[in-house]
């Protein structure tokens, strides 16, 4: 039986990506040695490094007055990196669920934190918008996918202040202007690579501004002077990193992926919103095309669990929505194939047959 891998993360990868990581495990460029056991201090590494760096570089086109790190450490730490690097003053933060809740929790520990506009009212099913920026602040926050409600931004902010983006789950879904952000950051392991490594592009001139002394470890500076190897970094997490962004190159780059990514996302939102099993939870407009968020109508919610176990026997792995709003979601990421989508479409359909008659 086929599998289809909706997981929100870590997630799906592209086969070639695995196979190539599979054989630098057992032996990394023909040196006898596996890639799990070299320094990070050898050219083979800082030659996987650099070929990372500029391919993420190539890809986003991001303007030379950017740094791009890969670090440890998850998002969530960059929740608290951020404003130990950037707060002095004053912050602005939109809320719209829990990583948003999560990143705001951290800066109140650094300084004035304000929450600007917020989805909460709503359960967080849609993105705030037309809410204003006060240009007294040293940055403006937000997380571009809530990959637990299933809402997303698709365009970039106008700002009077640099905007700081947690992109853990779009990014390199559709096309951004990095030169309208200050800092993006984001765990690789939904749509770059596996757990284990974090990106961060960030702006020069952002960094050594704050008073306060940072913590060598959590200072930009540090990780910028030393080419992301301050300390030892996560060397097989970025060599798939490497491999991923190989792979959305060799596939015609970010316009194809987010060609792809609307292409499953309208196949599965149509299937959804004609299945009287089914309704999505995210407002039509903000629906994020990453993580696909839906539950049973009123009249079926009994059958939810009987669903999973439905799906589960034709193959649909991660679908089940998250535990904090339960229900379904399913992420399709870039490396899902359309096929994938397709099976879960078809499983809807012979559930309703079922069910409904």
């Amino acid at each position: 039986m086929k599998i289809h891998n909706f997981n929100a993360g870590p997630s799906i990868l592209p086969r070639e990506a695995i196979e190539n990581a599979a054989k630098a495990v057992l032996d990394l460029n023909g040196m006898g040695m596996s890639l799990l056991e070299i320094s990070h201090r050898t050219k083979d590494f800082e030659a996987v490094n650099d070929e990372a760096n500029a391919l993420l570089r190539e890809l986003l086109n991001v303007p030379e007055n950017y740094k791009i790190l890969f670090l440890g450490g998850g998002a969530s730490t960059q929740f608290f990196t951020v404003p130990y690097n950037l707060l002095e003053k004053k912050a602005g933060y939109v809320n719209t669920g829990v990583w948003s809740k999560k990143a705001i929790k951290e800066a109140k520990n650094f300084g004035e934190t304000v929450v600007l506009a917020s989805s909460e009212d709503k359960n967080f099913t849609y993105i705030p918008k037309g809410f204003e920026i006060p240009a007294d602040l040293d940055y403006l926050h937000i997380t571009s996918n809530n990959t637990i409600y299933g809402t997303e931004f698709f365009e970039d902010l106008d700002s009077p202040v640099p905007v700081v983006a947690d992109m853990s789950s779009d990014i390199l879904s559709r096309p951004i202007d990095v030169s309208k952000y200050g800092i993006i950051y984001g765990g690789a392991q939904k749509n770059m690579g596996p757990a284990g490594v974090t990106f961060v592009i960030i702006r020069e001139d952002l960094v050594g501004k704050v008073s306060r002394a940072l913590p060598s470890m959590v200072d930009y500076k540090n990780h910028i002077a030393n080419d992301s190897m301050f300390n030892t970094p996560p060397v097989f997490p970025i060599f798939v990193l490497k491999e991923v962004l190989k792979w959305v190159k060799a596939q015609g780059g970010v316009k194809e992926m987010e060609k792809r990514a609307k292409e499953k996302a309208e196949m599965l939102y149509a299937e959804i919103d004609r299945n009287p099993m089914f309704v999505g939870t995210a407002v039509k407009e903000d629906r994020s095309r990453m993580n696909i968020c839906f539950v049973m109508t009123p009249e079926y919610e009994a059958l939810a669990p009987e669903f999973l176990e439905f799906a589960k026997s034709r193959g649909m792995v991660g679908v089940k929505g998250h535990r904090l709003v339960g229900g379904f979601r399913a992420s399709c990421y870039n490396a899902l194939p359309k096929e994938s989508v397709q099976a879960l479409i078809d499983c809807m359909q012979e559930f309703e047959k079922i069910h409904v008659k």
